[in-house]
This record gives C-alpha cells, sequence and structure tokens, in this order.
C-alpha cells in the first residue's frame, strides 16, 4: 500500500473506533502515535524503540496546546456558564420571560428559546442547555398542555444554539484551527446566530396560531400581577443580559481579547450567583470540577488531533483528498454542497469535536484555491453543525432530553418534534450562502476589510 492510502485507512479506522465508543481523544491519540510511528520509521537508522520524531512531535503540540492564548478563553467561559447553570439562575430567567411572554402564541416555547439563547452566550454547553432546559421548562410545558412533539423539539433546537452564538466553544476552536481572528469570528457568527434563533421563533409562533391546541395559553388566573412581572425582568432577565452583552461588546469592539472578556464573565458569574444567595460550597466545587473535565476534554482532543491530522498530512491524506475535489472541477458553489453535505451526514454518527478537529482542516487548505473566505465557511460550518445534534439516528440532542423526561415521552416522539427545525437550519444555511453580508457585515464594520 502507498502511504496516502495508508493515510485513509487510518481515517477509515478512527471513524471505525468511535463508532464502537472509544474516547475520541485517546483515539486520535493512539492512531496519531501508531500510524506516525510508522511514517516517521527510518529502516536505514539504527533506532531505538523510542528513538523515532513521532514523540517529539507529540510533544511539542501538547506544549503548543497548553501555551496557546485563544484557548485560554475555553476554561474561562465554561466556569461562567457552569456557575450560572449551578446557581439556578436560569430558573429565575425562564420565569421572567415566560411571564413577559404571557400573551405571545406559544409563550412557553418562546420563553425556552430565548432562555436557550440567552444561556447559550452563557455557556455554549449544548449538554448542559438541553439537560437543564429539559428539567426546567419541559415539565412546565407539558403540564400546561402543549403536544409532546412541540415541546421537546422545542428545547432540543434552542439548546443547540450555543454552537454558533458566541462566546461559542465551537468558534474559538474553529479560530484556532483556521489561524483566523476569534474577534472577527464572534462578530461574524453574531447575526447568524439571531438569524436562526428568530427564525425557529417565528416558526414557533407561526404554529402556534394556526393550531392552538399544540401550545395552549396560560389561564389568567395563572397570570401574576405586572408589578410581579416588572420585578421579575428587572432582578432576573436584565443582571444576566448585561453580563453577557458587557463580555460580548468588551469583545466585538476591541476593547477586551476572548480571554479576558472570559475573566470578567467569570467574576460576573460568580457575584451574580452570590447576589442571588445562590452559590453554595458545594455548587462552587461543582463548576469548578466540571470546568475542569470539559477543559482537560477540549485540550486533549487539540494535542491529539493536531497529532493526527499532521501523521496524516504527512502520509499525503490531505493532498489526495484536495486531488480528488480538485479533479471533479465542480467549482465554488460545487465545493461548497459538497463540503457542508460531508459535514452533514457526518453528523449523523459523529459530534462537532471530531468533526471541526478532524475533518474540518481537510477542507481549510481548499479555500484559497475556490476562492472562499474563511470566516464565512466558518460561520456555514457552525450552523450545518446544528444538524450534528439534531439529526436521527445519533441526535445527541434527543438523547440529552430523553435523560430528563418522563418516561412517557417516546424518543421517537422527540425525533419527529426536532425534524421541522432541521429544515429551518438548511433553509439558514441558504439565506447564508445568497446573502453573506449577514456574516461578513459586521466584522467588516468593526474591523475594517481584509484585503484579498
Amino acid at each position: 500500500m502507498t502511504d496516502p492510502q495508508i493515510a485513509i485507512v487510518m481515517l477509515g479506522l478512527f471513524i471505525f473506533m468511535v463508532m464502537l465508543g472509544f474516547p475520541i481523544a485517546f483515539t486520535l491519540i493512539a492512531m496519531g502515535l501508531g500510524f506516525g510511528y510508522y511514517a516517521y520509521y527510518d529502516p536505514l537508522r539504527m533506532q531505538t524503540v523510542f528513538d523515532n520524531r513521532i514523540f517529539d512531535l507529540f510533544v511539542q503540540n501538547t506544549f503548543s496546546v497548553m501555551s496557546n492564548d485563544v484557548l485560554v478563553a475555553v476554561p474561562l467561559f465554561l466556569f461562567m456558564g457552569y456557575v450560572v447553570e449551578r446557581a439556578n439562575i436560569v430558573n429565575r430567567l425562564f420565569f421572567s420571560i415566560q411571564l413577559a411572554a404571557r400573551n405571545l402564541p406559544g409563550s412557553m416555547a418562546v420563553a425556552a428559546l430565548v432562555t436557550c439563547s440567552v444561556f447559550a452566550t452563557a455557556t455554549g454547553i449544548i449538554g448542559a442547555v438541553v439537560t437543564l432546559m429539559g428539567m426546567l421548562a419541559l415539565p412546565a410545558m407539558l403540564k400546561a398542555g402543549y403536544e409532546h412533539k412541540f415541546a421537546t423539539g422545542v428545547i432540543c433546537a434552542g439548546g443547540c444554539l450555543g454552537i454558533l452564538i458566541p462566546p461559542s466553544i465551537m468558534l474559538i476552536v474553529y479560530s484556532a484551527i483556521a489561524e483566523i481572528s476569534p474577534l472577527r469570528l464572534y462578530a461574524a457568527a453574531m447575526f447568524p446566530g439571531l438569524l436562526l434563533a428568530g427564525l425557529y421563533m417565528v416558526y414557533v409562533i407561526g404554529r402556534a396560531s394556526f393550531n392552538p391546541s399544540l401550545a395552549p395559553k396560560p389561564r389568567e388566573e395563572d397570570v401574576p400581577a405586572l408589578s410581579r412581572i416588572l420585578w421579575e425582568l428587572l432582578t432576573s432577565f436584565i443582571p444576566l443580559a448585561v453580563l453577557i452583552l458587557s463580555v460580548l461588546g468588551a469583545i466585538l469592539m476591541g476593547l477586551a481579547t476572548p480571554a479576558e472578556a472570559a475573566g470578567v464573565g467569570a467574576f460576573g458569574g460568580l457575584l451574580l450567583a452570590t447576589l442571588y444567595r445562590s452559590l453554595t460550597w458545594v455548587r462552587l466545587k461543582e463548576a469548578v470540577f466540571l470546568t475542569a473535565k470539559t477543559s482537560a476534554m477540549v485540550c486533549w482532543l487539540f494535542v491529539g488531533s493536531w497529532t493526527f491530522a499532521s501523521v496524516f498530512s504527512y502520509l499525503g491524506g490531505h493532498d489526495l483528498v484536495k486531488d480528488w475535489v480538485l479533479a471533479m472541477d465542480i467549482g465554488t458553489v460545487g465545493f461548497l454542497i459538497l463540503a457542508q453535505a460531508i459535514i452533514f451526514f457526518l453528523g449523523w454518527p459523529l459530534e462537532w469535536t471530531e468533526i471541526i478537529i478532524i475533518f474540518v482542516p481537510i477542507f481549510l487548505p481548499m479555500l484559497e484555491t475556490f476562492n472562499v473566505n474563511p470566516l464565512f465557511f466558518g460561520i456555514l460550518v457552525a450552523l450545518n453543525l446544528q444538524t450534528s445534534f439534531l439529526t436521527p439516528p445519533m441526535a445527541m440532542a434527543a438523547y440529552y432530553l430523553k435523560g430528563v423526561a418522563p418516561p412517557y415521552i417516546q424518543l421517537m416522539e422527540i425525533f419527529r418534534g426536532i425534524m421541522p427545525y432541521l429544515l429551518i437550519v438548511i433553509f439558514a444555511m441558504v439565506m447564508l450562502y445568497n446573502f453573506p453580508q449577514i456574516a461578513l457585515w459586521l466584522p467588516d464594520y468593526l474591523f475594517g476589510k481584509v484585503p484579498s
């Protein structure tokens, strides 16, 4: 077998091992070290067992991850989100928005989407958002008589917005891989994120208007006085909104780096939890533990993926894929459709971490050839990756929700409830392709156009 053929075997074996359930980060490391040992082995030299360049490469990649300034923001944003979650601030947020939206059709579903959007900006952790909203909003909607499919679909779709809405962990990872400014990427994601959340809300309100039995309106006796509604908004929604807008505003206006803004956000989350008297020592320890656990996972994913990608490229895998794509003579439109279709189908068996760290770098070297803006491509990918959590049979958002939903909620009901939102995501991608300034206007306005 030739080296490029071995690279393809390496890639196929990785997918097979992940689908068997092996840990992703350590599978990447094992594949990188194993195939790298073969790739760098020189039979003409008198080598000892550990006298192989793959071990030097692995150490260098580990050091590069530890010293990467962009990745410093990851644990800080994670800590902010986990503190907000553990301190029950989201409970108050959902209740206040629910009261404010009481006159809208599907008011609880709208409140769930708004809460998911706000919470997504605080954490970006899909499992945490879907699970928490499944415990918080789903019982309230079911008690109010909401249709099962309607209620579960809203939570799954809203919970995945954290992939796209800044400060998304996925965007930080993409910026590090693509070597582009995280500030520009955050700015590029703002309007597409709001667009997708807005389309979800239009669908929810429209469908509830045409079929009120899906989402019954609250009874008059259940609606509190206006003074209480204003008080709940003042004490719950506004403080968290101010914190999040301050963090994102500091980043987008260039007043702070993502790491610095994340540090302010983490401190602000602690301050809010303290003011609400909901921060206990046990909850603080849980937030620190979860932050360390998730940060370690992200960092080891980087170490493994960079090692894997280096060996894959050294064996000629990237060149083989690039030559195959160029030989198709498909042009820019065809390249974007092909890349997004591959990412869409990879979303069935894989999560966004494997896709963004392993497969997206295969396409990045081709962007210049097809004259595709890496910012624009990154936002398309972020939109597409919504589907990795929403596409059966491996729709992880559905499994997260099923884990906390009442036993009588069937998994197939959740799958059917998700389907309209998959179509909305695809519609949003079509809109973004036809009107790329949805993503590119804000970074160009704030930071100036990048010379072509």
